[in-house]
């Protein structure tokens, strides 16, 4: 897909209402990368980001199943039994963190985005709380760290321990964000 197509696609998902936060999880772009999308800037230098399209994997919940089963693998590699709530990021993270709560016979938890920066966000009150629970945090993509790093500190502030950060893909070379391990399935990083 070209600069152009995906600045279209950026400015048609604006039209409709979306937010950066919400475009950049649509697209698996950075916010960065939206941002400058949006800006239609030549100007400014290009962020590097690499584009996720695990499409073929959300379509299918038999798929969306069997990676949420690897992820619950590496949970359980990471951190044992000693895990009472998988946290998804919306919108995302939610299918895999259901799985994987689902085959560690957890409790699930919905951060959901919110309006007001990158990154921000609140807990659902209509699914498992947090507070005094050990967690981990599941999403599908991880670019920048931002909305991961903004979700860890959420949950801190709601009593949780954060015991590990989950992703389908890591667009970067980082292995902990704030001081939590993070691993991914996948690495994409640019070289």
């Amino acid at each position: 897909m070209s600069i152009e197509e995906l600045r279209t696609m950026v400015a048609n998902l604006r039209k409709e209402g979306l937010n950066s936060q919400q475009i950049a999880d649509e697209l698996s772009l950075s916010q960065d990368t939206i941002s400058w999308l949006l800006a239609d800037s030549a100007a400014n230098e290009k962020p590097r980001d690499v584009r996720i399209g695990w499409r073929t994997i959300g379509v299918r919940p038999q798929r969306v199943a069997a990676t949420g089963a690897i992820m619950a693998d590496v949970v359980s590699e990471e951190c044992g039994d000693s895990i009472d709530t998988i946290v998804g990021i919306s919108i995302n993270g939610v299918l895999f963190a259901n799985e994987v709560a689902s085959q560690l016979g957890c409790e699930v938890a919905i951060h959901r985005n919110v309006d007001g920066g990158p990154g921000k966000g609140s807990l659902s009150n209509k699914y498992g709380q947090v507070s005094g629970k050990r967690v981990v945090i599941v999403d599908d993509v991880l670019s920048t760290g931002v909305t991961m790093s903004r979700t860890i500190e959420s949950m801190r502030e709601a009593g949780a321990e954060v015991s590990l950060c989950m992703v389908l893909v890591n667009k970067t070379v980082r292995n902990e964000i704030d001081e939590v391990p993070l691993r991914g399935i996948i690495r994409a990083a640019v070289v």
